[in-house]
């Protein structure tokens, strides 16, 4: 008999285009994430981020799920879901209000976030995070922190992400009918975010793009906060469909080309190496130089990280004209399943003109050889997130002050996020 996963235990679910990904972490006393149990599972009924086939993407989460629960022996019953599509949209806030009291209380900070995300959106919307950037009391601009401080008058800035209510409830109904709860609904940039990123580029400024099979999520962090986040339906399966048309073979076999032999700069190929394609219709297979597949890719990633640098540079001049720090003195991180490319981080620099890396998962421990590599960045981004709920009084916005210590504080605290998740639907 398995036992139910509880207390300590968190479990985060990434449903992707190409793959589903569960993994299980045990909170550690120190903070750390401890992973006992990983599964995956190919994806099918996902495209861009979207439900097209319910049953299908139920199947896909099934099998992995069941992988999870047989590796980190427990009967997984709810998890922390991440969510992406073009459909994702952010926007930057302020809400103002009195201190009430001499110094600047919970209640004041509350107050005023609110008043910031009482903003009218459509309808069919709703809105997934609250993420305080800063606070000005009075004169003083900059706040990360105000709890405590003398003032008369609080203003705060904060950044808004939201998403289509319904693209919402059908990736919660797929989950929900394997019977597991959605703790919570998590935009898959910034889980990817907080799993391969450091609080020193954070401050410094930097841009984390996760490119998947077919989405490619932009967050841009500076100032130690959230700046910018967007979503391009246009990511890796725009590679691998050019090799399929290029070179006349299936989209599976494709795939497996790209990740194999793949290179996203043609120069650092050598004239002589050769890739066996297979051909479609029961044709043999032929061989070609893979300097030639090098020069199908190439275009394709210099196109993709062209529309993001794009997209960099409008918003390094809004911020630039706010006064906002706007230098991505940090670079460029890569991370997703499509990042795992021979050359790409050559090819992004030559774009970005800025130093790149490729982002793997940050401060997990044990199942290490299964989750940390860039395909996993968003499911353990999700455990972070699970952790950081259970220990910081979160309701409908993140912040930086630590729950009150009762008895009962996680069973509070799961209710709390529960509460919220049934007012939004």
């Amino acid at each position: 008999m398995t036992k139910t996963a509880e207390g300590n235990i968190v479990v985060g679910l990434d449903i992707g285009t190409a793959t589903v990904s569960a993994l299980v972490g045990e909170v550690l006393p120190d903070g750390q994430i401890n992973i006992i149990g990983a599964g995956t599972s190919p994806s099918h009924g996902m495209d861009k981020g979207g439900v097209n086939d319910l049953e299908s993407v139920v199947k896909s989460v099934q099998r992995a799920i069941d992988q999870a629960e047989l590796m980190a022996e427990c009967q997984i019953t709810s998890v922390y879901l991440s969510l992406s599509g073009k459909h994702i949209a952010s926007r930057i806030e302020k809400g103002m209000g009195a201190i009430s009291e001499e110094e600047v209380s919970q209640d004041d900070m509350d107050r005023v976030i609110h008043t910031a995300k009482s903003i009218k959106i459509g309808e069919e919307q709703r809105i997934l995070h609250v993420i305080p950037q800063e606070f000005t009391i009075d004169y003083q601009e900059g706040i990360k922190n105000p709890l405590g401080l003398s003032g008369v008058r609080m203003e705060a800035s904060v950044h808004l992400i939201s998403c289509h209510n319904d693209m919402a409830k059908n990736i919660i109904k797929a989950v929900e009918r394997c019977n597991l709860k959605v703790e919570q609904l998590i935009y898959s940039g910034l889980a990817s975010s907080n799993a391969v990123i450091t609080e020193d580029e954070r401050e410094l400024g930097v841009c984390v793009i996760d490119i998947g099979a077919g989405t490619m999520e932009l967050s841009i962090w500076t100032g130690g906060a959230l700046r910018h986040t967007k979503v391009f339906s246009y990511a890796g399966n725009a590679v691998t469909s050019d090799i399929a048309f290029a070179f006349g073979t299936p989209v599976s076999d494709a795939e497996e080309i790209k990740v194999k032999f793949g290179c996203a700069l043609s120069e650092l190929v050598s004239k002589d190496d050769t890739v066996n394609v297979p051909s479609v219709g029961g044709r043999p297979s032929r061989s070609l130089q893979r300097q030639t597949l090098a020069e199908v890719i190439e275009p394709r990633y210099t196109e993709l990280m062209g529309m993001v640098n794009q997209s960099i540079d409008s918003v390094q001049a809004k911020l630039r004209e706010d006064g906002i720090k706007h230098h991505l003195a940090a670079g460029i991180v890569l991370t997703g399943g499509a990042s795992q490319i021979e050359g790409l981080v050559e090819c992004a620099e030559r774009v970005f003109r800025n130093q790149v890396r490729i982002g793997k998962p940050l401060e997990v421990r044990g199942l290490t050889d299964y989750v940390k590599e860039p395909y996993h960045a968003t499911a353990v981004g999700l455990l972070h997130y699970a952790k950081d709920s259970q220990f910081y009084d979160e309701g409908e916005y993140q912040h930086s002050a630590p729950k009150k210590s009762s008895g009962n504080w996680l069973a509070d605290s799961i209710q709390k996020v529960r509460n919220w998740i049934q007012n939004e639907f």
